[in-house]
């Protein structure tokens, strides 16, 4: 057997990066200034200001990034510049519509103009209500109503006398005949100057004491003259119609002067022809209804308790549904809340006393997107998308730049009369912010989506690390000390913190821009400075902070490592063993994430299946890992069955693992496993081993490189560090090297090692201790080493099966 000796080991130097305190240029957070500007995205900041600056259809902005990369307070600094340059947006208010009093009419004024015109309208309310019934009390207004009321009534006397004197002539009088409740007008015979009824003077002729002739002509005469007292009492009518009408037309010589004087005020302070046409109709309206202004009889109210006291005057109420007066600018709405009725508004609706549900067009109310309308609406896509009713009445208003207010749906199963205002021109900027995967999902799936975002802003949750970063960085940290009032941070607290944040970041060459983090860490810093009564933030402060942060989410991670302690999870640190390797997983729980170890084994046998993945048979593999199983199978036959059939069934499978497998980084670790296996040559369980396998036999890089290597390193720790322990990670990884200082420290010590490696053949020789093995010319491998024994092994397997199917055949 040729024995591998020299694998290539990471000093402690490229385990993690440190910065040089000198590239620092303050010795304090207090020496610098705060950093106001948004850091790090630059691509994101440009795609926000193009969409911001062209004005045309469809050009809304849809923000995306992870939580912390600042895309709500870029998108809130660069509205509040913006905004101040532009025009403030005019004001919006609803007026009754004499005409079609269900379709309220739109009147659109500058700003502070609306405010203005609605108290117009309402001093002139209170100034008719005054002055008008002063008016009515007037010698003026009561002799010439007096002097006409007096005239009617001498015509009417005059036709009833005339009428009266004909009757007497004819031996009759006018008498009032009572009808039930009311009395009415009737003509009664008069014989020797005493009234007699018909009645009375057919018993007379029975009893011979009045002739029938002259009760016959009573009658006829009667017939007669009741028809001329219909065509007198229908002229007397007809002077009350004529005294009513002359009453009402003095009402509206006398009165009108003073609506028509009030009204061509306010006409001269508000221009346009809305304006004009309304206040033209208020005008007609007032004239026409001045009884509204003359005083209400006493107890009259109390006569009817039950009926609903409106306002009489709400027709010349103005609703102002947007004010604008104390705006400069274009106006700026952050809803954090943006259901139907928050961001559309609703028409409310009252219910009266008798249960009958009202409305009018002064409880129209508007939401945020009219309040944003001339300006910019900021909203969560995920918060708008579960509100219902939301996105279709959003996307409709961006596509038609119309809106009118209607309730929602569900608000239509109230009865009361339904207002149709008049639609509202918009031109509302809407930025969202959302995440990624939602804008793909919208994107794809919603054909109108790309007509009317056409702007994406993605901001990026790592940035380049240089000399002008680290020092934007130290200005953030100046300004969450200066904001939280919080104790500043020396030098060895800043290069902590930014060492935190290339940890984030994943790069030696990046640092993260996911802020809110870096914010809590700096928070929780101060407090354990305070708690050790430091002056400033220092390295152990920070370190201590992000310790104790760990500390608090690592409950499952501790619960996992007691159980590997304990045995309950089968975890070997020590000796070898056939077919067997220590794979490492990673476990994501939100903004924390944790590696442990895994155990991983093979077995195989002759047979045609090939690898069988016994996660995928009991549906615990994901897509990722299931390619990456059949990529390793293809690295197999295309180094070991050039020259033979692939005579070989493998099984694969992670040990005590019942949650599912995704990824493809144990792909290498499942190698190992089934070259073991085939070359009964056992494995070094005190090393761990991550890395993905392309069908080259090249390890490529894997995710979470540093949770992976500190997870087993708990576990050897917790059962004993040996010096021999260690991880194999892909060489691609040293760049995203970011370890703890206790494992930093083992290494430097001698008691744990790190080793990078390129391809499959380098692990093999570190878990086995035999040198891999080239192929030869002849194709052959170099003798004793494992991809010869391996290689035999195949070689063996194929003929065994050859063998077998021949006396299976014979």
């Amino acid at each position: 057997m040729k024995k591998a000796t020299q694998f290539e080991e990471l000093s402690p130097e490229k385990l993690k990066w440190t910065i040089d305190t000198k590239k620092i240029p303050y010795e304090s957070s207090e020496e610098c200034e705060p950093c106001e500007a948004i850091i790090g995205q630059d691509r994101a900041i440009k795609a926000v200001q193009t969409g911001l600056a062209i004005k045309s259809l469809g050009y809304n902005i849809f923000v995306t990034g992870m939580v912390g990369t600042g895309r709500t307070t870029t998108i809130k600094q660069l509205l509040e510049k913006l905004k101040k340059k532009e025009k403030t947006p005019d004001d919006i208010l609803y007026v009754h519509n004499f005409k079609k009093p269900d379709e309220p009419t739109l009147v659109t004024l500058s700003p502070g103009k609306g405010k203005e015109f609605q108290e117009s309208m309402d001093n002139l309310i209170e100034m008719l209500k005054r002055n008008i019934p002063e008016m009515l009390k007037s010698d003026y207004y009561s002799d010439r109503k007096d002097s006409i009321v007096q005239k009617q009534k001498k015509k009417q006397q005059q036709i009833l006398k005339k009428f009266e004197e004909k009757v007497s002539k004819e031996g009759f009088t006018v008498v009032q005949v009572q009808m039930g409740m009311f009395t009415k007008p009737d003509l009664s015979p008069v014989v020797d100057g005493k009234q007699v009824s018909f009645k009375k003077l057919e018993q007379m002729v029975q009893e011979d004491q009045f002739s029938k002739e002259k009760l016959d002509k009573l009658r006829k005469k009667y017939d007669e003259l009741t028809e001329e007292l219909e065509d007198v009492f229908g002229q007397l009518r007809e002077i009350e119609e004529e005294t009513r009408k002359m009453l009402k037309k003095w009402d509206q010589e006398a009165i009108s002067p003073i609506i028509k004087g009030a009204i061509n005020e306010i006409r001269s302070k508000f221009k346009g022809k809305k304006i004009s046409n309304y206040l033209n109709q208020v005008e007609q309206n007032l004239i026409q209804n001045i009884n509204l202004f003359k005083e209400q009889k006493k107890g009259q109210q109390q006569q009817q308790p039950e009926k609903e006291l409106t306002d009489p005057f709400l027709p010349y109420r103005v609703n102002l549904l947007i004010d604008n007066s104390e705006k400069e600018g274009a106006p700026v709405v952050m809803e954090n809340n943006p259901n139907y009725v928050n961001l559309f508004g609703a028409i409310e609706i009252a219910s009266s006393r008798m249960g009958i549900m009202q409305t009018d067009f002064t409880k129209i109310k508007s939401g945020s997107f009219l309040k944003a309308n001339g300006g910019y609406l900021v909203i969560n896509v995920l918060d708008a998308l579960i509100e219902p009713g939301v996105w279709t009445t959003l996307k409709r208003t961006l596509r038609n730049q119309t809106f009118q207010i209607q309730n929602f749906a569900s608000m239509y199963l109230l009865s009361a009369s339904r207002l149709k205002p008049e639609p509202i021109q918009t031109n509302v900027k809407v930025v969202m912010i959302g995440d990624p995967y939602i804008y793909s999902l919208l994107y794809y799936l919603d054909k109108d989506f790309k007509k009317i975002f056409k702007i994406k802003s993605e901001f990026d949750s790592e940035m380049n690390k240089d000399d002008k970063t680290i020092e934007k960085y130290t200005g953030f940290i100046k300004k969450i000390t200066k904001d939280d009032n919080l104790k500043s941070v020396n030098k060895g607290g800043i290069g902590a913190i930014i060492e935190y944040g290339t940890r984030l970041a994943g790069r030696h060459k990046k640092i993260s821009t996911r802020f809110h983090i870096i914010s809590d860490i700096i928070r929780e810093a101060n407090y354990w400075a305070t708690n050790e009564n430091k002056k400033t933030v220092g390295r152990d402060q920070v370190e201590k902070a992000i310790e104790e942060q760990i500390y608090r989410e690592s409950l499952i991670p501790d619960k996992i490592e007691e159980m590997i302690e304990e045995g309950t999870i089968m975890i070997d640190t020590d000796k070898k063993v056939m077919g067997q390797v220590n794979g490492l997983s990673v476990f994501p729980m939100g903004e924390y994430m944790f590696g442990k170890p895994t155990r991983i084994t093979a077995s195989t046998s002759v047979g045609r299946s090939g690898v069988i993945n016994i996660e995928r048979e009991s549906d615990l593999s994901g897509r990722t890992h299931n390619k990456g199983v059949l990529i390793l199978s293809g690295y197999l036959r295309g180094k070991y069955a050039q020259n033979k059939p692939f005579s070989l069934s493998a099984s694969l499978a992670f040990e005590q693992s019942y949650s599912g497998v995704e990824g493809d980084s144990a792909s290498s670790t499942e190698v190992y496993a089934i070259l073991s296996s085939i070359s009964n040559l056992p494995l070094r369980q005190d090393i761990a081993v991550t890395g993905s396998l392309n069908q080259k036999g090249e390890i490529q890089a894997i995710g979470g490189v540093n949770e992976k290597i500190e997870g087993f390193f708990e576990v050897c720790k917790a059962k004993g560090l040996t010096g021999n322990q260690g991880v194999i990670i892909p060489q691609k990884n040293i760049q995203n090297l970011m370890l703890r200082k206790d494992v930093v420290d083992a290494v430097k010590q001698g008691k744990f090692h790190v080793y990078p490696i390129q391809t499959i053949d380098e692990g093999i020789e570190i878990l086995t201790g035999l040198k891999a093995g080239e192929k030869k010319d002849d194709g052959k491998f170099e003798e004793g080493t494992v991809n010869y024994i391996v290689d035999q092994e195949l070689h063996r397997l194929a003929k065994s099966w050859k063998d077998f199917s021949k006396e299976e055949k014979e």
